[in-house]
């Protein structure tokens, strides 16, 4: 039983939930206190667009891509500087490499960074922008109430997104709780500095890993539970939080939402190897065919899915060119906000992210 459940309860919170929530936090303070200096510079420099989306798509996390979504329907950047956001993040899968392997992450992050650029300056160049098509269409007709004058939806009177401001739940303040004295367990444990079994003893026989980590499995599955289900980045409204308390509250959800993602990736692939015997080394999805079977997961909305296939990669379940085809073509939670705002735009950026996925996943299978 505990092997089985409660281990890999455990390691999705102390090898991955702590290390997110803390990341998280840290990024959303920065986006609270400096996000707006850095979209007011992109819209004065049109040409530095898809280099700005690149570097915010990149960031770990949804925020980044996200902040852009209301600057393409106002007309404000181009379509290249958002699909340059896209090709570049890998939504919350990139907080489960940063938190088991940072080197790894880093390197990973400046490829998605580098196809990103092209990509986006290659849109550009072709002079693909749906949205600005359709403007033109519409040029000559009177603008429906709601609509800016720019063309595109009048945000402040737009459609706002379920789940745009965070629940009050309870449980975030116990999430904190738990997180500050995992994260001092987790780290000599995780990075070997002491011996587990040694620390065990020292308490008296209480395993601090297991107790804390399965404590804070489940507040994140309270949490999760209580936004039913859905991530705190996915609407413009806490794409950027209002006050440091929201911050963490934010925080708070979108580590639970990674969490609970990341134990079920661990808890299935334990199921699996242990019931099965299974080992992740006759998984099918090796060559061009896991390639493609990763750049057409990434065409799924949303991060859940693609956190799950990230853990299982970190769980040994599948290849790299896999992997990199998937972080590419994910759009992450960025994808929901401009599908509210720019349904077509929307539907082909998604399409053409898969094209350097495809692309770049089997260039790595000749060149590794």
């Amino acid at each position: 039983m505990t092997e089985l459940v409660l281990r890999p309860l455990a390691d999705a919170f102390m090898q991955v939930g702590v290390y997110v929530a803390v990341m998280v936090a840290l990024f959303g303070w920065l986006r609270w206190r400096y996000g707006d200096r850095v979209t007011d510079g992109l819209t004065s420099r049109p040409r530095l667009g898809p280099l700005v989306g690149a570097l915010l798509g990149v960031s770990p996390g949804c925020g980044g891509a996200i902040i852009l979504m209301p600057l393409y329907a106002r007309g404000k950047v181009s379509f290249g500087t958002v699909v340059a956001a896209l090709a570049a993040t890998m939504g919350d899968s990139s907080w489960v490499v940063l938190a088991w392997n940072p080197v790894f992450a880093l390197q990973i992050h400046a490829l998605l960074f580098a196809v990103g650029l092209v990509t986006g300056y290659v849109v550009d160049a072709l002079g693909i922008d749906p949205a600005r098509a359709a403007d033109r269409r519409v040029a000559a007709a009177p603008a429906p109430v709601g609509l800016a004058a720019a063309g595109g939806p009048d945000l402040a009177g737009s459609r706002r997104l379920p789940g745009g401001l965070l629940p009050r739940v309870p449980a975030s303040t116990a999430f904190w709780g738990l997180t500050t004295p995992a994260f001092a367990v987790s780290v000599p444990v995780v990075f070997q500095l002491v011996d587990p079994g040694a620390l065990t003893r020292s308490l008296g026989g209480v395993d601090p890993y297991l107790a804390l980590g399965v404590l804070g499995s489940l507040t994140a599955a309270l949490i999760f539970a209580a936004g039913r289900g859905r991530l705190a980045d996915d609407s413009l409204e806490t794409a950027q939080p209002r006050s440091l308390r929201e911050t963490l509250r934010h925080s708070a959800h979108e580590a639970s939402f990674v969490t609970v993602w990341v134990a079920v990736a661990y808890l299935g692939w334990q199921v699996v190897t242990t019931t099965t015997g299974f080992d992740g080394s006759q998984l099918a999805l090796t060559g061009l065919v896991g390639v493609l079977v990763g750049a057409g997961i990434g065409l799924i909305p949303g991060c859940a899915v693609q956190i799950v296939f990230t853990g299982l990669y970190v769980s040994g379940g599948l290849p790299l060119p896999t992997l990199v085809a998937n972080a590419i073509s994910q759009d992450g939670d960025a994808l929901i906000p401009l599908a509210a705002l720019r349904r077509h735009s929307a539907a082909l950026a998604t399409v053409v992210t898969t094209v350097p996925a495809a692309a770049v996943g089997a260039a790595l299978l000749v060149l590794l």
